[in-house]
C-alpha cells in the first residue's frame, strides 16, 4: 500500500484470498502489529467494517479497519542448502 492511499476491505480481502496465501502483518495507527500466518485466522465482519484476528488458546483482536495502516507480506524464509 503506498502512502496516503486508505485500507479498504477490499485490499484486505486480496491479501486474505490471495492464491497461494502468503503470510501477512497488519499494522495499525498506534503502532501494534498482527501478524496473519494462516487464512483461517483472520476473518472479516460482514459490513467491512471490523476485521477479527486469532492467536490460539482464545486469544483474539479485532480490530477497526480505519485504524490499519499497512499490511506487509512476510517473505518464505531461505531454504538451507
Amino acid at each position: 500500500m503506498t502512502e496516503g492511499q486508505a485500507m479498504t476491505v477490499e485490499r484486505v480481502r486480496a491479501f486474505h484470498r490471495a492464491t497461494p496465501f502468503k503470510p501477512f502483518t497488519i499494522r495499525v495507527a498506534d503502532g501494534r502489529s498482527f501478524r496473519v500466518p494462516h487464512p483461517e485466522l483472520l476473518s472479516i465482519s460482514p459490513s467491512g467494517r471490523t476485521i477479527h484476528v486469532e492467536f490460539g488458546d482464545d486469544d483474539f483482536s479485532t480490530i477497526d479497519l480505519l485504524l490499519v495502516t499497512e499490511i506487509q507480506v512476510t517473505p518464505p524464509a531461505a531454504a538451507s542448502a
